[in-house]
């Protein structure tokens, strides 16, 4: 984590996928991964503009239990994250950033 974010924020910081639908956050940080695989997918997910600083909003999910995540980086591009993915991700919800809860 960055060192100039506080106890506070760690406290409110929470991974992409427990998000409820129509959350924003601003991503916080993204996780090192325990394995190479998951390792490929963080380069991929860096590739795909999900940055420290960005915000996202989770657009839809699939019902209780299964995948995918429709997320929105900014409000350029939508994604299909799987859970897995997601996790490497971690938000601080729009109330602890000061973004608009407005879609």
């Amino acid at each position: 984590m960055d060192a100039g974010y506080s106890a506070a924020d760690a406290a409110a910081m929470l991974p992409l996928h427990a998000l409820p639908v129509g959350a924003r956050s601003v991503i916080a940080q993204l996780h090192q991964p325990a394995s190479a695989d998951d390792q490929e997918v963080l380069l991929r997910l860096i590739e795909l503009g999900f940055l420290p600083g960005e915000s996202v909003r989770i657009v839809a999910k699939a019902r209780a239990g299964c995948e995918p995540i429709a997320v929105r980086v900014g409000d350029q591009a939508t994604f299909a994250l799987r859970a897995r993915e997601a996790a490497l991700i971690g938000v601080r919800p729009a109330a602890a950033t000061g973004l608009e809860a407005s879609t």
